[in-house]
C-alpha cells in the first residue's frame, strides 16, 4: 500500500512538473511572439514616419549627396584613398544635425515610445562604365560605422529597415554610379516592460493556472495522506482492539481462578471483592463492545455519561484492577485528598487512566505512583513512572491524533490506536487539562486537572 502511494505521488509530481514546464514554454512562446509583433509594429510605424532622409531635411540630404559625389570624384582622380572616403563619410559635418532632426521627428510622430536609433553604413560601391565594380567599403553592421543616431551599441537594438541609395554622375566624360546601403537600428527604452504590460492577462492566467495546479496537487496529496493515515488507523484499531478486549478478559480469567480457591470462597470480604472486580470488568467488556459498535471514537464529539462519584475510590478500583493485570509492576498510591465528589464519566476516564498506566509499562516502568491533591480548587491526579522518559522535542506532539513516539517497545503492547490523543479528548470533554513532564532516563509524570 505504501509503495503504491509513493509511486502515485511520484507520478503526480512528475505530471505536475511536466504541466508546469509546458505552461512555462507556452508563456515563453507567447513572449517571443509578442516581441516579434512589437518589432513589426515599430518597423511599420517608423516606415510611415519616414521613407528616406529627404522628407526630414532636404538641405541636409543635398549636402550628404554632394559629399558622396565629391569623395567619389576625388577617388577617381586618385586624390583620395578608400580610407579617406570611409573617414569622410563617417565623420561628416552634418551628422549631429541630422541626428537631432530624426530624433525630433520620432518624438513628434511616435509619442508613445522613447526611441534611440543608429544608422550605420554597410556599403559604398563605385561603378565606372564597363569597369569592374570598385567596392570601397563593405562591412557587416557595426556601431563604429554609425553615420547618425544616439545609440552607443547595437547589442539590444533591432533592425528596422535598410536604405539603398544610388547617385549617377559624369566625370571627365566618363559616367559613374555610386551605390550606398545604410541600415537603421532602433532600441525602444523599457521595451521589456511594454511587452510585459501587453502580456498581463496571459501572465495572470498562467500564474493562476500554475497556482491552481499546485493547490489541487497539495489538496489531493493531503487527502491521500490523510486517507492512508485513516486506513492505517482503522487497521491498527482492528488489530489492537484485541489487546483492549484481552485486558478485562485477563482480569476475569485471573479473578475466576482466584474464586476457585476454597479459602477465598470462605472469606466473605475477599469473595465480594473478587465478585466486584468480575462485575466491573464484565461491564467494561460490554462497554468496549458497545463502543466499537457505535464507533464512539469517530470524529464526532464524545457523549459523556456523567455521574457523581467518590474520586479516590474510583481511582483505587482502577489501581486494584491494574495490579491484577500487571502483578510485576509496583503500583503505589499517594492520595492527599479524601472523599472528593466529582461528576465524571467513569467508563471514558477509566480508559484514559488505563491508557496512561499502560503507556508507563510500555516505556519500561517498574514503579508507578498515582497521586492526588488539590491545586487552586482543581483536583489534581498525577501518574509518575520510572520509565525511559520522553525527549523534550517530542512532548509537544504526544497529544496529537495518531502520533506515536518511535522509541522503546511501544508496539509490544497496543491500545486503541489513538493513544494519548484519546486521553486529552476525554479530559478536555470534562473541561479539564492534561500535561506532561519528562526527561530521558528519568521517567515521566502526567498530570490531569479536573474542576471540582
Amino acid at each position: 500500500m505504501k509503495q503504491r502511494i509513493n509511486l502515485l505521488i511520484s507520478f503526480s509530481v512528475i505530471a505536475l512538473i511536466v504541466l508546469m514546464t509546458v505552461q512555462c514554454y507556452l508563456v515563453k512562446t507567447a513572449y517571443e511572439y509578442k516581441v516579434a509583433q512589437f518589432h513589426a509594429q515599430i518597423k511599420n510605424e517608423i516606415a510611415q514616419v519616414t521613407n528616406n532622409y529627404s522628407d526630414i531635411d532636404s538641405a541636409l540630404v543635398a549636402k550628404k549627396e554632394a559629399l558622396y559625389k565629391s569623395l567619389s570624384e576625388n577617388y577617381i582622380k586618385g586624390k583620395n584613398s578608400k580610407l579617406d572616403i570611409t573617414t569622410g563619410v563617417l565623420r561628416n559635418n552634418y551628422q549631429s544635425a541630422l541626428t537631432k532632426q530624426i530624433q525630433r521627428k520620432f518624438e513628434r510622430d511616435l509619442p508613445n515610445f522613447k526611441i534611440d536609433f543608429a544608422i550605420v553604413l554597410n556599403k559604398f560601391i563605385l561603378y565606372q562604365n564597363e569597369k569592374e565594380a570598385d567596392t570601397i567599403f563593405s562591412e557587416k553592421p557595426f556601431i563604429e560605422n554609425k553615420l547618425y543616431g544616439n545609440l552607443a551599441s547595437l547589442n539590444h537594438a533591432f533592425l528596422v529597415r535598410n536604405y539603398v541609395g544610388t547617385t549617377n554622375g559624369i566625370f571627365e566624360n566618363e559616367e559613374y554610379q555610386l551605390l550606398t546601403e545604410d541600415s537603421m537600428y532602433v532600441s525602444v527604452i523599457d521595451w521589456e516592460m511594454i511587452i510585459l504590460r501587453r502580456m498581463t492577462f496571459i501572465l495572470i492566467l498562467s500564474l493562476l493556472s500554475i497556482l491552481t495546479l499546485v493547490t489541487l496537487f497539495i489538496i489531493a496529496l493531503k487527502a491521500l495522506i490523510k486517507q492512508k493515515k485513516v486506513s492505517d488507523v482503522k487497521t491498527d484499531f482492528i488489530n489492537n482492539i484485541t489487546h483492549e478486549l484481552k485486558t478485562p478478559l485477563a482480569t476475569l480469567g485471573i479473578s475466576t481462578k482466584i474464586l476457585e480457591q476454597k479459602n477465598i470462597r470462605d472469606n466473605d470480604e475477599n469473595f465480594n471483592a473478587i465478585v466486584n472486580t468480575i462485575s466491573r470488568q464484565n461491564n467494561r467488556l460490554q462497554s468496549l463492545i458497545d463502543q466499537v459498535m457505535a464507533n464512539s471514537l469517530a470524529e464526532n464529539e464524545l457523549e459523556l455519561q456523567k455521574e457523581k462519584i467518590e474520586t479516590e475510590d474510583f481511582l483505587l478500583s482502577i489501581v486494584n484492577d491494574f495490579k491484577l493485570t500487571f502483578p510485576k509492576i509496583n503500583l503505589k498510591t499517594d492520595f492527599q485528598t479524601q472523599k472528593t465528589i466529582l461528576v465524571l464519566d467513569k467508563f471514558h476516564l477509566t480508559t484514559a487512566f488505563l491508557n496512561v498506566l499502560e503507556n508507563a509499562v510500555k516505556y519500561g516502568s517498574n514503579t508507578i505512583t498515582v497521586k492526588t491533591k488539590m491545586i487552586e480548587n482543581q483536583f489534581s491526579i498525577s501518574i509518575e513512572d520510572d520509565g525511559i522518559g520522553i525527549a523534550k522535542n517530542k512532548q509537544s506532539l504526544l497529544f496529537e491524533k495518531f502520533y506515536r513516539v518511535e522509541q522503546g517497545n511501544l508496539h509490544n503492547t497496543k491500545g486503541l490506536g489513538l493513544g494519548l490523543y484519546y486521553v486529552a479528548q476525554i479530559v478536555k470533554a470534562h473541561q479539564g487539562s492534561v500535561s506532561v513532564m519528562s526527561d530521558l532516563g528519568k521517567g515521566t509524570q502526567f498530570t490531569i486537572l479536573l474542576k471540582v
